[in-house]
């Protein structure tokens, strides 16, 4: 009885450790007080990430944007992943690291780590906001979600120091946290009037979809200037060469090389060749040249002397014919992409695959491997679901399907993309007002989609144009067999992949209504006018 009633009352300490953070937030804010408030200096901007900063690209591409357009740009975040290389080189930005939440709270029951986590980063962020960036800045970018706690902070601080708060808003908080307690709790219906009050009014509010502003600005009767700023990649994303693929696979050599890959993968001798690419032998050869790309050719090109780095003329590697279709999809592993479906889509693939073997061979199936990239608390159980199916010498493994889970450095991500013949997307949106980053990173490199089907995704994929739109497993597996048949020379896959050539430029409407860009020609049309114009009249004052 007495450890029931002593576990039902917060200890001394987690009351002291909550009182001391209490009084240094207080002190804080009497420091900010007391001084006299500094004007905001032009042209720099403070953007806020509760989150990795490597694992926020959108947030990034904001930084790099700012920093281009000559704005001394504080990036705040959490570290752990590494930032893209070109953020990193520009000199206008710079990086302000938040601590994290101290060790010991993990062994605290979450009634008393909850409350003292939250303050921790309260007043981590109010110490960098007020203190560590001397003047004020202009602007202050916060992303949302998540809500509790920057939108309170943020206003807080526009109101201490005169900046002018940019809310960016990716999804909506509560919708997240609904998926897990339901939409009639009590911490989301919290959730929902934090969200809604703190963040009502902003200098502006930026949106990734058209329905996303059309929603708030009903719902919640938004203040401020309100534009649509759609995701687009930036200009590092694009088609990768056969050259860029065979440097990439040799990088990832190691990942492709464990046993349920191995013996499912074309063989390869590097650095000659790869499971996806090769280097053919020389055009000035003499020797007959099997068909390209096959297994024959492979060991011809490993045994002639032209290959070697010192050769006049070494040829360029090219695809492998002999190659299995690389289908990529990313994910956080979290309930909102169901996972579950791919599997489903991907165990009936390889059954419609056996029973086309041995018919015509225009009507057969290629092999498939289906790479997830990405991190999340349901890899495990998922991968665990997997491993039988691709076994080596199992009953019940697979013959054309093999599915790899990879997680990739942010210069590896994009050549994978690039490097890829479809990718697929499960994002299902919590709010069904945004869209997935993940398919503006597929586009960018010029690959078509599979994805799930919810309501605005009809802004950024265009079914039977870029991409194919599906609603349950049944629909997956019909759309990977049509695309894929014939592979490599695939009509069905060709005609989507082309599609990117003919993408109507920014600012101009297609026959098939969708037009393209990357982010610097988007960020710039939209956001410098609604930046600029405001520096350039107060400079005039």
């Amino acid at each position: 009885m007495s450890y029931t009633a002593s576990a039902a009352a917060p200890p001394p300490l987690g009351t002291c450790l909550t009182l001391c953070m209490f009084l240094a937030a207080s002190y804080l804010l009497w420091r900010a007080y007391s001084k006299p408030r500094p004007k905001p200096a032009l042209r720099s901007v403070a953007i806020l990430v509760l989150g990795d900063i490597g694992r926020s690209p959108r947030m990034m591409y904001h930084a790099e944007s700012f920093a281009t357009n000559k704005f001394k740009t504080y990036l705040i975040g959490y570290g752990g992943s590494k930032p893209i290389p070109s953020l990193l080189s520009l000199s206008l930005v710079e990086i302000l690291p938040l601590g994290e939440p101290p060790l010991w709270l993990r062994g605290l029951p979450f009634i008393i780590a909850g409350p003292l986590k939250v303050l921790s980063q309260v007043v981590d962020i109010l110490q960098t906001l007020l203190v560590r960036i001397p003047r004020p800045p202009e602007y202050i970018l916060v992303q949302n979600p998540p809500s509790i706690p920057t939108l309170a902070i943020v206003w807080l601080v526009s109101h201490l120091r005169g900046c002018k708060v940019i809310i960016d808003w990716h999804n909506l908080g509560y919708t997240i946290l609904a998926l897990k307690l339901g939409e009639q709790h009590t911490f989301v219906r919290i959730a929902k009037w934090f969200e809604s009050y703190f963040g009502r009014s902003a200098y502006a509010h930026l949106f990734v979809t058209k329905a996303m502003r059309d929603h708030l600005v009903k719902e919640w009767n938004l203040r401020g200037h309100k534009v649509v700023l759609h995701d687009r990649p930036p200009a590092r994303f694009h088609r990768a060469s056969p050259s860029e693929s065979h440097e990439l696979f040799q990088h990832l050599l190691p990942h492709l090389s464990t046993p349920p890959l191995t013996a499912f993968l074309p063989a390869s001798k590097p650095p000659y060749s790869t499971p996806f690419t090769y280097i053919p032998p020389s055009r000035l050869s003499t020797v007959p040249r099997p068909a390209s790309g096959g297994a024959d050719d492979l060991e011809l090109a490993f045994e002639l002397s032209d290959l070697t780095p010192f050769a006049d003329k070494v040829p360029l590697p090219e695809l492998r014919s002999d190659r299995p279709a690389l289908l990529v999809s990313s994910t956080s592993w979290t309930p909102d992409e169901d996972f579950a479906m791919l599997l489903d889509a991907l165990k009936q693939y390889e059954r419609r695959a056996r029973e086309l073997e041995d018919g015509d061979e225009s009507a057969r199936l290629p092999k498939v491997l289906m790479v997830v990239t990405g991190k999340g608390p349901l890899r495990q159980k998922y991968m665990r679901e997997i491993e039988p199916l691709q076994a080596p010498g199992g009953d019940a493994t697979w013959k054309y399907v093999r599915c790899a889970s990879l997680w990739l450095e942010a210069d590896d991500y994009p050549l994978l993309l690039g490097s890829a013949d479809l990718g697929i997307s499960l994002h299902s949106s919590s709010s069904a007002l945004d869209l997935p980053m993940k398919v503006v990173d597929m586009f960018g490199c010029g690959l078509p989609v599979c994805a799930l089907g919810f309501k605005c995704l009809d802004e950024l994929v265009k079914d039977g144009v870029n991409g194919l739109v599906f609603h349950n497993a049944d629909q997956l597996a019909t759309q990977l067999g049509n695309l894929l048949r014939g592979f490599p020379t695939a009509p069905a896959l060709t005609a989507l992949q082309e599609s990117f050539q003919g993408a109507s430029p920014l600012g101009t409407t297609g026959t098939d209504g969708w037009e393209w860009g990357t982010w610097a020609e988007n960020w710039n049309h939209i956001m410098r006018p609604l930046l600029l114009h405001d520096v350039a009249a107060e400079a005039a004052l």
